[in-house]
């Protein structure tokens, strides 16, 4: 019980540790995922601290109002800043920046192609289920079962 705890503990010091330094955990790997990861994690957080001083403290003064926002703001900007460069999230982001490398894309040609058989297809298979629903609806209100 007691190794439970100490590497619980352990864990959690590790990880607080983590979130309070400043250092940046492998710079130049998986740069672009990472930047684009924060950027969505601030907007989030921004968008967040702005409705609750618009809406979540609405009976408070504006002085309390927004210095809890801004208290938000600040700590979920950091977070975001962290969690990016936290080791095992920033090894995923480095990997998926490495996968998306060797993904190799359509040209325009292809894409516009590709785009116009989906929906020809959608606009052909939709007149199917159409017709067919039209043709059972006819036989069934025929038989007596369904009002036409």
């Amino acid at each position: 019980m007691s190794k439970d705890k100490a590497a619980s503990s352990m864990g959690l010091n590790l990880i607080l540790s983590e979130f309070l330094s400043t250092g940046l955990y492998k710079r130049s790997q998986g740069r672009l995922a990472r930047q684009i990861t924060c950027v969505v994690i601030w907007v989030v957080v921004a968008f967040g601290a702005w409705r609750l001083a618009e809406a979540g403290l609405q009976g408070q003064q504006n002085a309390v109002r927004y210095g809890i926002a801004s208290a938000v703001l600040l700590a979920g900007l950091w977070i975001g800043y962290r969690l990016v460069n936290y080791p095992p999230f920033a090894d995923f982001l480095i990997a998926v920046e490495a996968e998306m490398n060797k993904v190799s894309w359509p040209t325009w040609r292809e894409l516009s192609r590709s785009t116009t058989v989906v929906i020809v297809l959608i606009i052909g298979l939709t007149a199917v289920l159409f017709a067919l629903d039209a043709a059972w609806l006819g036989i069934l209100t025929a038989l007596g079962v369904a009002k036409g």
